[in-house]
């Protein structure tokens, strides 16, 4: 890596003051771009998961001190942060997409200097220091424990480009990232340099015209701190401190215990066994010739559409070395065991013999799939040996109907198998993001379906989204792999009444915003749900945008993710405009939502608009806008890069805030 040339910092001119508290809010909505910023600065000799940390570390404290400080002049140059040609969600009440908020915010002018200036810092070497700045030593915070964190691996275009950055000074490396990630004229790119010390900016900006501009290849996974991938540590040597360290722990509790036990000893534990009894019903759940086998016929006489009816398939369901394995790495998985839950999943054995789903063979791989009532249980080893066995559970609890129709029962080489109930009577794949196009017949055979590809693992930019279309005697679901044990369901319509997404026009409704589910994988999520809660005009006959607001409700009830999202004529996808979690807006307990972006029209006008549900009769304005209107649509003439309120009334007086 090539020497370093940044000087201290000059001081330089004040610009408007700006409150902590704006600061401190401006920090929390860019965030993510902020470290993915500090992680491109950073010189990749450090290593990736030291840069994971240190890039979170620089941004957490890039937030200065003090009640009010004064916007650097020199870094306030706006970047290309473009949502389209026709239209931008920026952030109306709070709620738009990041880009937006950046041209011309001196909060974020600062945030980015003083970012860049620490990054700069960190990569200048120790020798020769007489004293080492903060930035230069291993962070303090955030602090991990037994794991090394590294953003997802890239292909060969990604891995070029950090080779040829890794290749440039700390101060050109700077150049090319404020170039291609912030969008930054090359005027603005030599004050923003000359703002953090770099004693040459224009010789650190002709070495970074020497890496070809890949703009898009800056926004990749590759380069995500905030998407990350675990890995343990040196487990050998970690074994090792443990030892010795549970050695000093163990002789310290010993001496303790013996000062502080009295005389009588400790409270008995009433009328319970010994601690090393052998419980019965813990021994049975653990014993494969007593686990639950439903009679292949019992779906068609029992009222219930659950687990509970669902028969024991596949070709190992005798096979009692494979149960016996299965159930014993449920009670207690070793260290070599991979293991998985939702979130809100618990993790222990069963408390009684588990009923068995599914035992057999898929693609390389032994599979057995159990259920103790509560949870959905999937366990997997190599058809060759036990050697990398998995341990995946999920909640199922109260699944019924749509929920209980299919798990996933395999995943390998981006492709996922599907075991589906005994009543479902065909299985089709279909592209949710193009209504139009044909659909795959998956023909299951005993339940388990033809692999198809699928969306859980995909990085990227997103032009497709397989789902899973199941149809039986009482009609059609369509079920989205999160990349969990339990796809979730697609519904549509009004909160309090949704319907199946398996319509023509349902699934048309569904087409813009199909994307939108890769921000609820891994969550644990139950259900999605699409509501077209608005249609508004735009100004200048600019035709009708759509309003769509889609809500994830998960297994475990609390933590929904809500979503508020505008989509203009014409437009393939949707844009987020708010977006909020733990909320109850778009639900069946408070079917009601306000929205706002702000959109530029053709001829380079900015209007604030804004939108809620039916059942609001007034929109006003609050912050930097001043608009109202009667009604649940509002159109208010702007400028670019205005941050507003919103408040809506409702039906019933109530009054609502927008989404955020």
């Amino acid at each position: 890596m090539q020497s370093q040339d940044v000087a201290p910092h000059p001081a330089s001119a004040s610009g408007p003051a700006i409150d902590v508290e704006q600061a401190e809010a401006t920090l929390v909505e860019h965030y993510p771009r902020l470290v993915r910023l500090a992680y491109l600065v950073l010189p990749p000799g450090l290593g990736r998961n030291r840069r994971v940390l240190t890039a979170h570390g620089l941004v957490q404290r890039a937030l200065p001190r003090g009640r009010a400080l004064s916007a650097v002049n020199p870094s306030q140059s706006g970047g290309r942060h473009s949502a389209g040609a026709s239209h931008r969600s920026g952030g109306a009440g709070g709620a738009g997409s990041q880009a937006e908020g950046c041209d011309g915010d001196p909060g974020y002018a600062l945030l980015r200097l003083r970012v860049v200036r620490t990054a700069l810092e960190a990569g200048r070497p120790l020798r020769g220091t007489a004293w080492p700045k903060r930035p230069q030593l291993p962070p303090l915070l955030p602090l991990v424990w037994g794991l090394r964190l590294f953003p997802r691996s890239g292909g060969a275009d990604e891995l070029a480009l950090d080779q040829r950055l890794s290749a440039l000074s700390a101060p050109a490396r700077a150049a090319h990232v404020l170039r291609g990630l912030e969008g930054l004229p090359e005027g603005g790119v030599r004050r923003v340099l000359s703002a953090a010390g770099v004693a040459d900016p224009a010789a650190a900006i002709r070495e970074a015209a020497s890496v070809p501009a890949e703009d898009a290849l800056l926004h990749s996974p590759e380069f995500d701190p905030c998407a990350l991938q675990a890995r343990p540590t040196d487990l050998m040597r970690r074994r090792q401190h443990t030892k010795a360290a549970l050695a000093a722990a163990a002789a310290a509790a010993v001496c303790g215990a013996l000062l502080t036990v009295p005389s009588g000893g400790w409270g008995p534990d009433g009328a319970a066994a010994p601690a090393d009894a052998q419980n019965p019903a813990a021994r049975a759940a653990l014993d494969p010739a007593r686990v639950t086998r439903v009679a292949p016929t019992a779906w068609q006489t029992s009222a219930r559409t659950d687990f509970s009816v669902w028969p024991a398939r596949g070709g190992l369901t005798g096979d009692r070395g494979l149960l016996r394995r299965a159930l014993a790495v449920w009670a207690r998985p070793g260290e070599s065991v991979r293991v998985s839950a939702t979130p809100g999943t618990p993790s222990g054995g069963p408390a009684g013999p588990p009923q068995l789903l599914y035992a057999g063979r898929v693609d390389a791989a032994r599979v057995v799939v159990l259920y103790d009532g509560l949870r959905i249980v999937r366990y997997a080893e190599p058809s060759n040996g036990t050697d990398g066995a998995a341990l995946d559970l999920a909640r199922a609890d109260a699944a019924s109907g749509a929920e209980a129709e299919a798990l996933v029962l395999d995943r390998a080489d981006g492709n996922v198998r599907y075991l589906t109930a005994p009543w479902v009577r065909a299985a089709v794949q279909r592209d949710l993001a193009r209504p139009s196009a044909g659909a795959m017949d998956l023909r299951p055979a005993d339940g388990v379906t033809a692999p198809l590809a699928s969306p859980a693992q995909q990085s990227g930019s997103c032009g497709s989204w397989n789902v899973l279309q199941l149809t039986d005697g009482s009609g059609t679901r369509v079920l989205a792999d999160l990349g969990e044990l339990m796809p979730a369901h697609l519904t549509v319509g009004r909160p309090a009444g949704p319907r199946e997404a398996s319509g023509a026009a349902d699934l048309l409704t569904w087409a813009p915003f199909a994307c939108s589910l890769a921000a609820v994988r891994s969550q644990g999520v139950r259900s999605v749900n699409a509501w077209e809660f608005a249609r508004q005009s735009l100004p200048h006959g600019s035709g009708v945008a759509q309003w769509v607001c889609t809500r994830a409700d998960t297994w475990r009830g609390d933590a929904p993710r809500v979503l508020a999202q505008f989509r203009t004529p014409g437009g393939r996808s949707g844009a987020v405009a708010a977006q909020a979690e733990g909320v109850a807006a778009c639900g069946a307990k408070d079917p009601h939502v306000l929205a706002g972006v702000l959109w530029k029209s053709a001829g380079g006008a900015w209007y604030l608009l804004a939108a809620g549900s039916k059942d609001t009769v007034s929109v006003r304005t609050t912050g930097q806008v001043n608009g109202s209107a009667r009604g649940s649509l509002l159109t208010v003439r702007t400028r670019q890069g205005v941050r507003a309120g919103l408040r809506g009334t409702l039906t019933d007086g109530r009054t609502v805030g927008g989404l955020r």
